[in-house]
């Protein structure tokens, strides 16, 4: 929710400075966001009122205009702006002003011929993005005037993060209430007396599905001036709650829905045929929006339909072929109250996202639907003009939502607050939020007020009056109670300790959303079951991830885009996976890397990493378990993975997960340009931990016998190392690989592995003879199992 403290300060107006008024706003609960002036600084910048216009003798395109400023004589300003006349009053940059930009105004020639100054467009004045004319004020803006002055530009915007429950608060209205309960002032309502009926002209409205749309109110408005402007004072407000002013019409609707909260919409009476009726769409009825597009409309989707068909999208867009244009003279308003069950999910089905859906989705005030037509009839008649009409009502009582009383006990409110709060300050603060209370013996039984859907139990209650009555003013105690401990269990490793490893060995942990682009997903996982969701955010988070690689490589591709070459990152998280019709949710460790081996620096060569820096990391993790040797990487092939560059990590017989480098096609694919590689475990098969046993250190020196064998080429050393010990027996205590050798003297097809074989006992020393028999027997079993050589 976006707003300006000038506006906020018409309707209740602490003596407060700007700071501590977000700071009173987000102790209520109303989170601010941030806090920008409502205009860049510019200086010397005055309300000018051009008396004339001629062609420039040289320029086609430029204008000599006289402008009187007020103060002297007037002013020659050569103008480009293709709106620029006489009569108009604009903003003139007087020489010397200083605008956004530290753009600096001096007297100059433009194509030979004098200009004392500037006009200025709002672009130039940052004001706005209009740069294809200077900008118009008002008639009645008082010539000479500072334009910061005229404009009330030293003024913040405030931008307030709601959460889901606060949907009263999508209004100045509802801000300023707040404001009002915070600061124990009485609220300044604009006027909003009834606009009395110029002529009896109503149009037929019936609804057909009062449980979607219990109330609906409208109006007729004839006669309205076409060529009427919107004033200046609207624009700019509309400006600061970061919408654009478009029509007299719309902006009257947008300006009441920022006041009131009460999405509106105005219909080109003129294009509407017969009568209004509220229904849900039929099975294949679309509708071409404001905004262009088609969309077809699902049979749950509610409209507003004329006895031609659907004219705009109930609570969510209005629609193209009845919106308001320049020839509009007689409008329909519309304010309704539509059910946030029937709203809710609608506009991003259909990839939309307005300001009218936010609102009916989170809530809107039943109550207030009349309210904001004669509010919206009052502006536009000052505006442009025209002869209201009756204003219509149709309203399904029964459907209406009503807001049941609920019980507040006194006791309940001390024990959950810790401390206890008088009971005139509970009946103050709750008759200061608009409800309504009834003393019991007990407590209070309460009515919320209409415009608060977020009331409905005890705690509710309790909330509001603990952020009334204030944070700060409940006293701090120390905790009491018996505190308990949670077992430390030895089977497993510590949760702490993956991420420290990780971050030790220079990887950054990421936390990525757990929904992914099903395009990306599908290029990695092409045979997984996708799990989607039935109202995405977007098209880019539209499945549920059943890996942490979609996450990890966006990742990498933001960083490479901000020229940050070199990424070590992992996730400790969820991945989906849908079996039996069941989905499952599997904790899951994942990471990264990419780019040079090393940061930049002048002792090590700039070589980016491989698999095998990516195999080092996860053998780093493997240690913590206490049985590293349980773990091997075999060859194995994965759609996302590089063929060759690939391998199942197993634990045991369990598969425990995968590692290698991300497939080239698929890099491409995704706008990422450098080798990358990735890693996943399961984390409950990789991550069981043995516990940890006393075994003494031998006193007796452990004997080293070397050899070299030859293996075919596509045989692993894992597997050799595997053999090894079984043929070596408890006496082997460890194998070391010290070589691999390819080349001369070696056939192709093989290759030469040196392995270092370290024996010992714990009681005596190994006889030369017992060392030969387990050389021996090693030897004999990478014969027999690997067809393995002794190398001469």
């Amino acid at each position: 929710m976006i707003f300006s403290e000038t506006w906020l300060r018409e309707w209740v107006d602490p003596q407060i400075d700007t700071e501590s008024l977000v700071h009173e706003l987000t102790m209520a609960g109303l989170e601010v966001d941030s806090v920008e002036p409502a205009a860049d600084s510019f200086s010397q910048v005055v309300v000018g009122d051009v008396t004339s216009c001629a062609p420039h003798p040289d320029a086609e395109k430029l204008t000599l205009c006289r402008v009187s400023t007020g103060q002297g004589d007037e002013l020659q300003i050569v103008c480009g702006a293709p709106n620029v006349r006489a009569g108009m009053k604009s903003p003139v940059a007087l020489v010397g002003a200083r605008l956004p930009g530290d753009f600096r105004i001096r007297e100059a020639k433009l194509r030979g011929v004098e200009s004392q100054g500037m006009l200025c467009s709002e672009k130039e004045l940052g004001l706005g993005e209009g740069a294809d004319g200077i900008m118009e004020l008002s008639d009645d803006a008082p010539i000479g005037a500072d334009v910061r002055e005229y404009l009330q530009l030293d003024d913040s915007i405030i931008d307030i993060d709601l959460t889901p429950n606060r949907g009263d608060c999508f209004s100045l209205l509802g801000i300023a209430r707040e404001t009002a309960v915070m600061s124990r002032l009485d609220l300044n309502w604009p006027t909003l007396a009834e606009v009395a009926p110029a002529a009896e002209d109503d149009f037929p409205i019936e609804v057909l599905a009062p449980g979607a749309c219990p109330r609906f109110c409208g109006r007729v408005v004839r006669g309205i001036d076409p060529t009427a402007k919107t004033p200046q004072w609207m624009r700019e407000k509309l400006r600061r709650s970061g919408l654009r002013p478009i029509h007299p019409v719309v902006d009257v609707t947008n300006l009441v829905m920022m006041e009131l909260g009460q999405p509106l919409h105005g219909f080109d009476l003129g294009q509407l045929h017969e009568g209004i009726i509220v229904r849900f769409a039929k099975a294949g009825e679309s509708l071409t929006l404001l905004d262009g597009r088609v969309v077809e409309l699902d049979e749950d989707m509610l409209v507003i339909a004329d006895h031609s068909g659907p004219r705009a999208l109930a609570g969510i867009m209005g629609g193209e072929n009845t919106g308001v244009s320049e020839a509009t003279a007689d409008v329909f308003f519309e304010g309704a109250f539509f059910s946030p069950d029937v709203i809710s999910g609608r506009a991003r089905r259909l990839g939309l996202h307005t300001d009218a859906s936010l609102r009916f989705e989170r809530g809107v005030d039943p109550e207030g639907q009349r309210r904001a037509v004669e509010r919206a009839t009052q502006l536009l008649t000052e505006i442009a003009g025209g002869h209201p009409g009756p204003l219509l009502e149709v309203v399904s009582e029964d459907e209406l939502p009503r807001r049941e009383p609920v019980t507040l006990r006194r006791d309940r409110l001390a024990k959950v607050m810790g401390t206890t709060v008088e009971d005139q300050e509970v009946e103050r603060v709750l008759a200061a939020l608009g409800m309504s209370t009834e003393k019991t013996d007990l407590g209070w039984t309460i009515s919320p007020p209409s415009w608060r859907f977020d009331i409905a139990i005890e705690e509710d209650l309790i909330e509001e009056i603990a952020r009334v009555h204030g944070y700060d003013s409940i006293p701090e105690t120390p905790e009491r109670g018996d505190v308990t401990f949670r077992p430390v269990t030895e089977s497993r490793v510590p949760e702490n300790r993956l991420p420290r490893c990780l971050m030790e060995r220079g990887y950054q942990e990421v936390v990525t959303y757990s929904f992914v682009d099903t395009r990306i997903q599908s290029l990695l996982f092409p045979s997984a079951s996708p799990i989607s969701l039935d109202n995405p955010i977007s098209s880019e988070m539209a499945d549920m991830r059943v890996s942490l690689w979609p996450g990890l490589l966006n990742v990498l591709r933001q960083n490479l885009s901000r020229q940050q070459d070199r990424v070590r990152v992992f996730e400790s998280g969820l991945r989906f996976e849908l079996k039996g019709g069941e989905i499952r949710q599997l904790p899951t460790l994942g990471g990264l890397i990419a780019g040079p081996r090393y940061a930049e620096q002048w002792s090590a060569k700039a070589d980016s990493c491989d698999y095998f820096d990516l195999k080092g990391d996860l053998e780093a993790l493997f240690s913590l378990t206490g049985e590293p040797d349980r773990f091997r990487f075999e060859a194995a092939e994965h759609p996302a993975l590089h063929p060759g560059q690939a391998a199942r990590v197993f634990r045991g017989d369990g598969e425990a997960g995968w590692a290698g480098a991300v497939h080239p096609r698929i890099l491409s694919s995704i706008g990422i340009n450098i080798p990358a590689y990735l890693f996943e475990l399961d984390v409950n098969i990789a991550f069981q931990s043995v516990v940890p046993e006393y075994r003494g250190i031998s006193r007796f020196p452990a004997v080293r016998r070397d050899i070299a064998v030859l293996v075919d080429e596509r045989i692993p050393s894992e597997l050799l190392v595997k053999e090894s010990y079984e043929g070596g027996g408890s006496l082997l205590r460890e194998v070391r690989i010290f070589d691999v050798y390819r080349g001369e003297r070696i056939d192709s097809g093989l290759k030469s592995i040196a392995l270092g074989l370290i024996l010992q006992e714990t009681s005596r020393t190994l006889t030369d003879g017992e060392v030969d028999d387990i050389v021996s027997a090693v030897i004999s079993r990478l014969e027999r199992n690997l067809k393995a050589k002794i190398r001469d």
